[in-house]
């Protein structure tokens, strides 16, 4: 785990002590999770393998490691926003430098956590979801996603020629409705009651950690950074799937997911960062599969940049279109 270990875990201490002492502590956090990360993947050879069945149980002890700390850091940098100790400046880099490692290191992980076998790893997952007022991706990732990526009935699975901006309001809208539709169904078939309903817990918990930032006096610093969250999960699945399509056969049904249908990058720096979340092939393939073996199959489509670059190439959809729409042509052609 000497790959993954360093690289998650040094952007928690530094913005943790930025959150007390602001300073050059703010800046390093804030360089460390974008000009350095985008350097690295520059200039490091793409070399990070597979790791072997002996290091899994490192593997999920990290991810209970980031789960934790994402909760303490949560607390704190809203305690610092909301609160005189920092200037503006000071403030605005903390937020950018917290939100992104919420949405990308956060996100990987609880990612990681829901598909983990076991109740209490699921349930730590969800719940970094459901602090960032995303725990419906609890149900819908798994639930839909997997089953329906690169279909046009995925609200996760953005299609050719749309911009990050509209797929962004639909997969929002449509993910939180599918899996609702789908945890209510599997209620049905398992003859339980409605108040067994995981959705009572995302909601409720949604409220309960509005009603614990409204208490501390930082409402709106905590709705800011999981807005900030959300939009970089929501540009993850935007850039992952991007006019990739399963062929739909005589009964209606589509394909079996395979290579062909999600895109990849294999940057050191930013994959590990992200717990090899942009191994995306492999792991609609083995979606049990620990962050740690994830590779990247041959022939997988390959984004031309990292995985965070392409989310901000997004950003600028008449450039996003010129850069990858030949792309998707190519894969379609094959």
């Amino acid at each position: 785990m000497l790959l993954f270990v360093p690289i998650t875990l040094i952007p928690v201490g530094l913005i943790g002590v930025a959150t007390v002492w602001g300073g050059v502590w703010v800046a390093l956090a804030l360089l460390y999770l974008t000009a350095l990360t985008a350097t690295l993947d520059l200039i490091i050879a793409r070399v990070a393998k597979p790791l072997p069945d002996s290091e899994f149980p490192a593997a999920t002890g990290l991810s209970v490691v980031l789960a934790l700390a994402h909760f303490g850091l949560l607390g704190l940098v809203v305690w610092a926003l909301a609160g005189d100790g920092l200037g503006w400046a000071e403030k605005l880099g903390l937020f950018a430098a917290a939100g992104l490692f919420f949405g990308q290191v956060s996100n990987s992980n609880a990612h990681e956590l829901i598909h983990r076998p076991g109740r209490a790893l699921h349930r730590l997952g969800m719940w970094v979801y459901v602090s960032l007022l995303f725990g419906h991706h609890t149900s819908a990732h798994p639930l839909v996603h997997h089953r329906l990526a690169a279909t046009r009935a995925d609200p996760s699975s953005a299609r050719l020629g749309e911009s990050l901006y509209r797929f962004m309001i639909r997969a929002w809208v449509g993910s939180f409705r599918a899996g609702l539709r789908a945890e209510s169904a599997r209620l049905v078939q398992a003859g339980r009651g409605w108040g067994r309903h995981p959705y009572l817990i995302y909601c409720g918990g949604a409220f309960l950690c509005l009603g614990l930032a409204t208490w501390a006096g930082g409402l709106l610093p905590y709705l800011a950074l999981a807005g900030f969250a959300q939009l970089q999960l929501l540009m993850s699945d935007y850039v992952q799937h991007y006019g990739l399509v399963r062929t739909i056969g005589a009964q209606g049904k589509p394909e079996p997911i395979g290579t062909a249908h999600s895109w990849n990058a294999p940057h050191l720096m930013s994959s590990a960062l992200m717990l090899h979340a942009p191994r995306h092939s492999d792991h609609h393939a083995r979606p049990a599969l620990p962050y740690a073996a994830l590779g990247i199959p041959a022939g997988a489509p390959m984004l031309p940049r990292s995985l965070p670059v392409m989310a901000c190439v997004a950003l600028y959809p008449r450039l996003w279109r010129r850069v990858m729409d030949p792309l998707v042509a190519q894969i379609r052609q094959v």
